[in-house]
């Protein structure tokens, strides 16, 4: 019975976001491929929880704190873009980092 009352309280868990954006993290732009012109600044790798106790989250959740915490780690490489090297797997995914200046 208890098991029962968990699954409504473990799927509202899976839509949840724990990730929120940092201060300088708004103005990171976030490109599809890589940026003619910028100079490549290196590489983030990011993660975040992909299942909790065995439910997978919200794959479009999941790739959004993805993106936010890339987004977040940027100014402290000097860049202001980012693109994805890869989709994201069991809740990881590196990312490159750019500076376009403008």
């Amino acid at each position: 019975m208890r098991a029962l009352l968990l699954i409504p309280v473990l799927a509202t868990l899976s839509a949840c976001t724990w990730v929120h954006m940092a201060p300088g993290a708004s103005s990171v732009r976030v490109a599809a491929s890589p940026p003619a012109g910028c100079d490549k600044r290196g590489e983030i790798e990011v993660a975040v929880k992909h299942s909790v106790a065995f439910i997978d989250r919200n794959p479009l959740r999941v790739r959004e704190e993805l993106e936010t915490l890339a987004r977040n780690e940027a100014p402290g490489l000097g860049a202001d873009t980012i693109h994805p090297l890869s989709d994201p797997v069991r809740g990881a995914q590196r990312w490159a980092a750019w500076r376009c200046g403008g």
